[in-house]
């Protein structure tokens, strides 16, 4: 079993290769992450479901991108959200997956400081960016049901250049600031991350000084995604159930209603909820075990990126008739179309 962990000697550190630095004036240029210490040598048998899983998303998104970029109709406002966010899913399973997979087969979990602050960097961009799509697409839901009209004069170019800028601009900024302050840390005790990734705080609890500007600057970056785009999501998807329930009569109608944004709320409370336990875990000293909070890490990354292709891409019919045109079977089911050109019905 191997222990990274640095035991004292003579009031010097020693690091991992029986070295000694002075933790005045010394600061650790590389890590290692240790996610399943439970598993030690058995955590290779992780590998092949994380290899499964992540190769699932990855076709998945990978499919649903080709299809909204294959089939004009398809070429608005509503499904290119939907392969933003695809694209995304598939870039934050790249900058985590690999390196996780390559650590839990050999022995090569060793990583730069420059190459933790840039997977940290991409990572938490990432995911805010993430939410910043999922809101905008809440938005675009509600503006087309509840305003048709005035559906093509809100979204449009225009809409889509602001978001963009302001989606860099928070997202950018942000987590650069986050990250910028974890690197002016000095990490002289231990050089063990306990995660099977570059997580912001796992890296920031390392460090030796205070850390309360890193600590503050995690908690404000949840106030400013979960708190903000969390009660706009919900006052959007409410919104969107009200105008439905008025409109149509009981019956499939307002049940589809129901269960479609049902099911969209409930993997987004997912993403918020284990995104904000796993980043906060240290802050709010909840003890979680570290194989718990890395699987959790894992599936912050993993559930929306094999779950978004089925919310939006398999259940959404418009999407569905575009694939079957591809594959030449033609429209499998007449799509209701809203004012805006595009699908109501999932």
């Amino acid at each position: 079993m191997r222990s990274r962990d640095f035991p004292s000697r003579g009031g010097r550190l020693v690091r991992t290769d029986g070295s000694t630095m002075s933790p005045e004036n010394s600061s650790h240029g590389t890590f290692v992450f240790r996610g399943f210490p439970a598993l030690d040598e058995r955590r290779w048998v992780l590998a092949p479901p994380l290899v499964a899983a992540s190769a699932a998303a990855l076709l998945g998104n990978a499919l649903l991108i080709y299809v909204i970029v294959s089939v004009e109709r398809l070429h608005s406002p509503m499904y290119l959200l939907i392969c933003s966010l695809c694209v995304v899913d598939l870039l934050a399973i790249g900058a985590i997956v690999p390196s996780t997979v390559v650590g839990l087969l050999v022995d090569r979990d060793r990583v730069s400081l420059a190459g933790c602050l840039a997977q940290m960097f991409a990572t938490h961009f990432l995911s805010s960016i993430e939410s910043t799509l999922l809101l905008a697409m809440a938005l675009d839901r509600y503006v087309a049901v509840c305003h048709p009209l005035r559906y093509k004069q809100l979204v449009g170019w225009r809409a889509a250049v602001t978001l963009t800028l302001f989606t860099l601009a928070r997202s950018g900024g942000v987590m650069a600031t986050l990250v910028g302050l974890a690197g002016s840390l000095r990490f002289c005790a231990s050089d063990v991350i306990r995660h099977c990734y570059c997580d912001h705080m796992a890296l920031v609890s390392l460090a030796c000084g205070d850390t309360d500007r890193s600590a503050a600057a995690g908690v404000a970056v949840i106030a400013c995604f979960v708190g903000v785009d969390i009660p706009l999501i919900v006052f959007s998807y409410l919104k969107i159930l009200g105008a439905v329930v008025r409109a149509a009569a009981p019956g499939d109608e307002r049940r589809k209603a129901f269960h479609t944004c049902g099911t969209h709320l409930m993997v987004m409370m997912v993403f918020y909820l284990v995104g904000s336990v796993t980043f906060l875990s240290h802050n709010l000293g909840l003890g979680i075990p570290t194989d718990a909070n890395s699987a959790m890490g894992l599936l912050y990354i993993l559930i929306p990126a094999a779950a978004n292709p089925i919310i939006y891409g398999v259940r959404t019919a418009e999407i569905r008739n575009g694939f079957y045109r591809l594959i030449g079977f033609g429209d499998a089911a007449a799509v209701k179309v809203s004012p805006a050109n595009t699908a109501v019905s999932m």
